[in-house]
């Protein structure tokens, strides 16, 4: 059984001016998210800016957001790591909590070979019972889950049960739907696929488009889901100025940004990352300019 389809939110980490995670913001947006029919919480991945928390401002944020939700949805905690151990520790206290499932990057930097990837991810799923979606983003790690590899992790290891794929490359994606047929739940990593990753079999996205507009994301799935699959297309090619504005800086900065814009209050960045440049906040509100897109998507302007 997938652990969610449909839009799963890669959700920010709120964070007060002092450089603290906000909890009581964290809070209000966990209930927006569920008022807007998101389907899944992704707490403390790349866009939560899993990198910079401590570890225990990582556990804290997963237990806050599992208490918080309460079981509505189902709530994935990221707790990948470039280190094995690391990786298996955060996972079993996310596994203690109560998380439904675990999203797990690959490691970054130090990277791998694919015998490192197979080993990494068999120690990690060996040590907790709870299903785990592999995170393939090479772009950001250096390090790209081949599909051979992805079919063996889903032949071979029982709790290895779907991939969130950004690399970009559809051919890969098609040739890991091909490979696995069916064992491995498919779900986008990025906002601009989600419709061809559904067309070859994919269960929905992982989304940083949610986290400004959580219904529309929802609805994207859902249509084709349904069979609706003009529907879904066009609402597709609709939001994509906003998908292009929400990463023409690294992710998390344009997202943050937005929901700032937007009066979320979401707070800062922790370095490395800063605030956004002030051309590419232009961007933001250039788009704010097309209302009626905007409204549609996002059901609030950004002004």
């Amino acid at each position: 059984m997938s652990i969610f389809t449909g839009a799963g939110v890669a959700i920010v980490t709120p964070m007060k001016e002092n450089g603290e995670v906000n909890f009581e913001k964290l809070g209000e947006i966990l209930e927006e998210q569920i008022a807007g029919q998101t389907d899944a919480i992704i707490i403390c991945g790349t866009t939560g800016e899993s990198s910079t928390l401590t570890h225990e401002e990582h556990l804290d944020a997963i237990k806050y957001t599992i208490d918080k939700v309460n079981k509505r949805i189902p709530v994935i905690a990221g707790t990948g790591s470039n280190c094995t151990q690391t990786a298996i520790y955060l996972s079993q206290e996310a596994e203690k909590y109560g998380a439904d499932g675990l999203l797990l990057v690959t490691p970054y930097y130090n990277k791998a070979t694919q015998k490192g990837l197979i080993e990494h991810y068999t120690a990690i799923a060996n040590s907790v019972k709870l299903p785990i979606i592999l995170y393939n983003v090479a772009s950001r790690t250096g390090c790209n889950i081949e599909p051979k590899t992805a079919a063996y992790l889903a032949e071979h290891v029982e709790n290895i049960v779907a991939i969130k794929e950004a690399s970009g490359n559809i051919s890969q994606v098609a040739e890991i739907a091909a490979l696995t047929q069916g064992k491995m739940d498919i779900y986008s990593g990025n906002d601009d696929q989600i419709v061809p990753i559904l067309s070859l079999g994919g269960k929905g996205v992982i989304s940083v488009l949610s986290n400004v507009a959580p219904q529309y994301t929802h609805d994207i799935v859902a249509k084709f889901m349904e069979g609706k699959v003009e529907e879904s297309r066009d609402m597709q090619l609709k939001a994509l100025p906003l998908i292009h504005a929400l990463f023409c800086e690294v992710n998390p900065i344009p997202v943050k940004t937005a929901l700032n814009l937007m009066g979320k209050e979401v707070g800062p960045l922790r370095m490395p990352m800063t605030e956004m440049e002030e051309a590419h906040q232009e961007v933001l509100l250039l788009i704010s300019a097309n209302k009626t897109v905007l409204y549609t998507i996002t059901k609030q302007f950004i002004c």
